[in-house]
């Protein structure tokens, strides 16, 4: 089974969502089977790297809020990243383009290490309170995921460099018609849009599993009238004709 998630790294319900995922994925049984692949998604592909705005001015100027009704649905959302397990501090987040961190996370898939890199940078974000647009930044994260710094500057001082990877999934993404995220996308056949319970992340699970591995239906060629002899729930029977 693969799961493909379309994902930015400045959105709170991103990092909700993964964790609700990975909640579904540690209860179920076929877990082993299961390859998650993130995918780039920005949500302002215009955004400033440094808009010198708090998360709360940004988000009441992008929807036409005030900054205390932007605070307001910020706590509410700091509270459903606690039921998870996630401290966020919007206090000191500072709102970036993704853009180059979408270009690091697929340097760091070359190497096998894309879900290092993606766990560090939304931790980074929305935890630390790190600047995503900040090259040296970025650098240090790659290096705690166990990538090359200089071979991570390099990457990110090439505009060009997995750039069009970066923009290949936002391109599959207006295809499947995804406007918001967290998207998943189970086996290029399913989807579950936004940061579900993992309750809901594990029905779907089961649910695809089964309609994609059918359990074999089996003829019986057993002849008589059922007297063979077997044995179930812990007692046999003996064929009347042979006692």
């Amino acid at each position: 089974m693969k799961i493909e998630v379309w994902s930015d790294f400045v959105c709170p319900f991103c990092y909700i969502g993964k964790r609700r995922l990975e909640e579904a994925l540690a209860g179920f049984s076929h877990k082993d089977q299961v390859e998650v692949e993130y995918k780039s998604f920005e949500l302002d592909q215009n955004a400033p790297l440094n808009s010198g705005k708090t998360i709360d001015e940004a988000l009441a100027s992008k929807y036409g809020m005030t900054i205390e009704q932007a605070k307001e649905a910020n706590a509410g959302i700091g509270q459903q990243a606690k039921s998870v397990g996630l401290n966020f501090r919007f206090d000191e987040m500072k709102p970036t383009n993704t853009f180059d961190a979408h270009r690091l996370a697929k340097f760091a898939k070359t190497q096998g290490k894309e879900d290092d890199i993606t766990e560090n940078l939304l931790y980074a974000y929305f935890t630390d309170n790190k600047n995503l647009g900040d090259h040296h930044i970025l650098a240090d994260l790659a290096e705690a995921s166990g990538l090359e710094r200089k071979e991570a500057l390099e990457v990110l001082g090439d505009k060009t460099a997995y750039a069009s990877e970066v923009r290949n999934d936002e391109g599959i993404a207006q295809q499947y018609g995804i406007s918001g995220v967290p998207y998943f996308v189970i086996n290029q056949k399913y989807a579950i849009s936004g940061a579900q319970r993992a309750e809901t992340f594990a029905g779907a699970l089961k649910k695809v599993w089964e309609e994609e591995n059918p359990a074999p239906e089996l003829q019986d060629l057993t002849e008589g009238s059922g007297n063979d002899a077997f044995c179930a729930d812990g007692s046999c029977a003996v064929p009347k004709n042979k006692e």
